[in-house]
């Protein structure tokens, strides 16, 4: 169990260095996330605004609320593509009424405990969701490379370049953040034609305010928004769950996935107040925190306010910002959220984990949806799990010296996917007088297993052999007693029966 936030120290305060790194982290993050919130602002059909004020709000109350420390939640394309629509036809209030009713449904699921579902997510979904994610961030920036001045070319190549060797010299300053500094003084003193942050949309003068969203509170509106809401809520608790694990990896730290799915519906219903569209958690400006040495809920504090300073009090200065330089980062993000150790894997690991990988990647890629993608991973795991287990079943059979007894050795799991393996491994024609069924070896799961061995033990009462079956584990023994019909009075009144 991860301990209270509000109580827990050092997931605030570590040492002086650890201060240090986690401030300018923030600052970094912060300079991210507004091209990205702008963006995704203009794919929900909103004002840039909404957008900003959704990643100030998410980022803030997420650093408290959140159960993972470390971690960046703002708006993101996730949910933004969701929502198109719901402004389309309905109109931007209705869009905060399901950010709010979002929120409340992602609190419920944080205390129905669904972050258990997350068990069901193999390292293969894992690790495809991750380089999914990686190409559509590579992907997001093509338009900032296509139809460009030359100029911007090599202002990409200078940043990248800054981003990888200024280590070399200091790590006392995240690269990403020198690299942001020192092509925007470039622009600048050249006069170079490129495009700025200022291109992407206008900025807020104005902090957020309380709001009530204006719409009408009936079940009409209810069921406008329900279906919105549910669709924002899955998805951004899946991608929050899923980048939660990642970062979790990263910084080899646990995290409480139960509190981070209550801190994202507190973070989202609060949001909706605030003149905000949902969100979630970001892989990309996550890895970037902790790159740039962000581990603790101060980091992702950082992000959030300076965010907002820099929109209040920065405007001017933020707005040329060369998108160059912020594709450069994002590029750095790309590639270092790429799992590049599984291309080498394909060739090692079992072919089944491999495919659930590169469907992951392929469906998530091709649709643009990560939800989809994961689906797809997770149901292929599934099967290919279920039909590995159903090999893993034998049977071995002995006759007694005169020939009057058949003993069956049962060994491996028994369940829907190979019921009808152990009901056909049975000779129901032997002519034998009893049939000895020793399952002690093996476990029973669900009730069709149940209902298999009661189609067996009948089958060979009609045939007129006596049964007996021997060495049920308690757990079997619970589910037989409780769903098979064998034994029950008025079933199996066949010749022989015993």
């Amino acid at each position: 169990m991860i301990p209270n936030p509000f109580r827990q120290r050092t997931q605030w305060f570590v040492n002086a260095v650890q201060l240090r790194r986690d401030i300018l982290a923030g600052v970094l993050v912060a300079l991210a996330l507004i091209p990205e919130a702008i963006g995704f602002s203009l794919i929900a059909g909103v004002d840039p605004r909404v957008g900003l004020y959704a990643s100030f709000s998410i980022a803030v109350i997420i650093a408290f609320a959140g159960g993972r420390p470390g971690m960046i939640s703002a708006a993101t394309a996730a949910v933004a593509v969701l929502v198109g629509p719901l402004v389309r036809d309905h109109g931007l209030e209705y869009l905060f009424a399901a950010t709010v009713l979002m929120g409340l449904i992602q609190i419920l699921a944080g205390f129905l405990r669904l972050d258990m579902l997350m068990d069901y997510v193999s390292r293969s979904v894992v690790t495809g969701f991750v380089n999914a994610l990686a190409i559509l961030i590579f992907m997001a920036q093509l338009p900032e490379l296509i139809g460009v001045p030359v100029a911007t070319y090599v202002l990409v190549a200078g940043g990248l370049a800054i981003i990888y060797l200024f280590p070399l010299l200091t790590r006392a300053v995240p690269a990403p953040l020198v690299a942001i500094g020192v092509l925007t003084v470039i622009v600048v003193m050249l006069g170079l034609d490129v495009r700025t942050v200022s291109d992407m949309g206008a900025l807020p003068d104005a902090p957020p305010h309380f709001l009530i969203p204006d719409v009408p509170l009936t079940m009409e509106t209810l069921r406008i928004i329900l279906p919105y809401s549910l669709t924002m809520a899955a998805v951004g608790l899946l991608e929050s769950m899923m980048t939660a694990q990642i970062v979790d990896d990263l910084t080899d730290t646990p995290s409480d996935k139960r509190q981070e799915m209550k801190g994202q519906g507190i973070a989202s219903l609060v949001t909706g107040f605030l003149g905000g569209m949902g969100g979630c958690a970001m892989i990309g400006q996550s890895v970037i925190n902790v790159k740039s040495g962000g581990r603790t809920r101060l980091s992702t504090l950082v992000a959030g306010v300076f965010l907002l300073f820099l929109l209040l009090a920065l405007g001017p200065v933020v707005a040329i910002i060369p998108m160059a330089a912020l594709v450069a980062v994002m590029i750095m993000v790309s590639i270092g959220t790429f799992s590049w150790r599984s291309i080498t894997d394909i060739r090692h690991h079992p072919w089944q984990s491999s495919l659930v990988m590169l469907a992951t990647v392929v469906v998530t890629v091709w649709t643009h949806d990560l939800a989809r993608g994961v689906l797809t991973g997770v149901v292929l795991s599934g099967l290919f799990f279920a039909g590995k287990v159903r090999r893993l079943f034998a049977v071995t059979s002995q006759l007694s010296d005169d020939g009057r007894r058949r003993d069956y050795a049962i060994g491996g799991q028994i369940f829907f996917a190979s019921a009808e393996q152990f009901a056909g491994a049975f000779d129901y024609a032997e002519p034998v007088e009893l049939v000895v069924i020793d399952v002690s070896q093996a476990h029973f799961w669900d009730i069709s297993a149940v209902g298999t061995l009661d189609k067996v033990v009948l089958r060979f009462r009609r045939a007129g052999a006596r049964v007996e079956v021997a060495g049920l584990n308690e757990a079997s023994a619970s589910m037989v007693e409780r769903f098979g019909r064998h034994d029950k009075i008025g079933e199996g009144q066949m010749p022989g029966g015993h």
